[in-house]
């Protein structure tokens, strides 16, 4: 067993001080506030090691107790035992399929009197209990990476009119190797969040296992140590890269507190060195960003003695899976088909087979093309739609013209309309008459009709004559209308007249 200090260093070294004095055991002891015995055995200890007062002055502290002391399982003198270099075996132990007997069988191979298996395990496990709280956690590599924002931001200049807009410092840490990536972000919405996924698996060349996110809700839709529920575009991106989603349980810290070392790494290592730079775009943060991971990387672990870029191209790298294509960024979305057969997205509207009219659908929208799926198949594409026309419809996808569908056709609008009056059977034909296609205007005729429900017949009637008037064909602007005359016609009734001593009278002001 190791010797037990029962004094401190400093305690230890005003005890060779007085020696040198030539003050007996039991006055040192009294002016230290020890027993005697306690420091007969000390003084044994340094007349052992050679040492007296004055101590060579770059004996620091921890090398002076290594001269008075034995370290654990490491006797003095001949009966010392070899030891291996811990830090190397901390890092064969990160590889896969590597275990602590492996390691023991290696060092006993070399060192037939070294140390026994459990003494052995017991060391290693003290060499790790004195590393960082990060580097205790046991993770194998190519296993996780640890993924988060960072709550502090940096601030990028507009050149044009000199406002100042924040941008999102997104982080990820490989778990066995540290290896850390970082970049800058406007946001921290799905598609830089996912974007940011990209390019970090780019930038590891490789991807791991699994992703442990914090439960941001671009990624986690609901948070749940059994069942967390993932936002399914970003479970979509997982599926690509073959790569699991483990969110870290709420109120958690340990389950991602590699990210959150990287996080308060990155933080003093990027954004301190920064805080003096002015930047005026992304592209500008992101190349100095890039410069300081660098840094972060290729910074020397100080109880391993290696980089975190050495651990990562020997250990990390080999154990991970080989990188797909680029994900392209698609958003999913729950739709439901409309009367005229089309769905909507980001304001326009895309048709599906007239079959699945009132069916719900899921919509995949990239940034070129709208995709919809029903029950697992792929229904409808179209090239997505940035202006021009409101619709994109598919000619395979409209009725015949004499067939009617799911009950709703040209003809029984104008007949509900017929029933309300002649300038509502009027605005509902020139409604229909006015798009590409008749089914294009069934959303606002249902909606004038469905408005006019709420009028009296023949206010109705004045509000489609107007509409007609002024070629007012859009549901907004009959609502407009609408909303005037009902305003125009309702009584107001006068206020009635308080008379009373501090009431100023009309006569005032002549």
């Amino acid at each position: 067993m190791p010797a037990k200090r029962k004094l401190t260093m400093r305690q230890l070294r005003q005890m060779l001080r007085l020696a040198e004095e030539d003050l007996s055991p039991g006055e040192i002891g009294r002016r230290l506030g020890v027993a005697r015995s306690t420091v007969q055995g000390n003084l044994a200890r340094a007349r052992a090691a050679g040492l007296s007062w004055p101590l060579p002055a770059d004996l620091h502290d921890d090398a002076l107790a290594g001269r008075l002391f034995a370290r654990p399982g490491a006797l003095s003198g001949a009966r010392r035992r070899p030891e291996p270099n811990w830090g190397d075996l901390v890092v064969e132990l990160k590889k896969p399929g590597v275990t602590m007997a492996i390691l023991w069988e290696e060092y006993r191979a070399i060192h037939p009197q070294g140390y026994g298996y459990s003494r052995f395990c017991d060391l290693l496990r003290g060499f790790q209990r004195r590393l960082s709280p990060t580097m205790r956690q046991e993770h194998v590599a190519g296993d996780k990476v640890f993924v988060d924002y960072s709550g502090k931001k940096l601030g990028i200049v507009d050149a044009q009119t000199g406002v100042i807009r924040e941008a999102e410092i997104f982080v990820g840490v490989l778990g066995a190797s540290n290896f850390t990536f970082a970049e800058a972000s406007w946001t921290q919405g799905l598609p830089d969040w996912i974007g940011s996924h990209v390019r970090m698996f780019r930038f590891f060349d490789g991807v791991p296992r699994l992703i442990v996110p914090d439960n941001l809700k671009a990624g986690v839709n609901k948070a749940s140590f059994y069942d967390p529920e993932l936002n399914r575009s970003y479970g979509m991106m997982a599926s690509h890269y073959g790569v699991g989603v483990l969110p870290a349980r709420v109120r958690k810290p340990r389950d991602k507190a590699k990210v959150e070392n990287g996080v308060r790494f990155a933080q003093s290592a990027i954004l301190g060195r920064l805080r003096n730079q002015t930047f005026f775009s992304l592209a500008e943060a992101n190349a100095a960003i890039s410069e300081a991971v660098d840094r972060i990387n290729d910074h020397v672990i100080r109880r391993l003695g290696v980089t975190r870029r050495h651990l990562f191209e020997t250990v990390e790298r080999p154990a991970l899976a080989t990188l797909p294509e680029d994900y392209e960024f698609a958003e999913w979305r729950l739709a439901r088909a409309g009367v005229d057969y089309h769905v909507e997205y980001d304001g326009y509207f895309y048709s599906v087979p007239h079959g699945l009219i009132r069916e719900q659908v899921d919509l995949r929208a990239t940034s070129r093309t709208i995709e919809v799926f029903h029950r697992g198949q792929r229904v409808a594409a179209h090239q997505r739609r940035y202006g021009g026309r409101r619709h994109g419809t598919n000619p395979d996808h409209m009725p015949s013209s004499h067939r009617r569908y799911a009950d709703w056709s040209p003809e029984r609008l104008r007949r509900w309309a017929a029933s309300v009056g002649p300038s509502t059977e009027g605005l509902v034909i020139a409604i229909l008459a006015n798009r590409p296609h008749p089914e294009h205007g069934f959303r606002t005729c249902l909606g004038v009709l469905r408005l006019f429900r709420d009028l009296r017949p023949a206010q109705a009637e004045a509000v489609a004559a107007r509409a007609l008037e002024i070629g007012a064909f859009a549901y907004r602007a009959v609502a407009a209308i609408a909303a005037r005359q009902t305003a125009a016609k309702t009584p107001t009734e006068p206020a009635a007249i308080i008379e009373h001593s501090n009431l100023r009278g009309p006569g005032y002001f002549h």
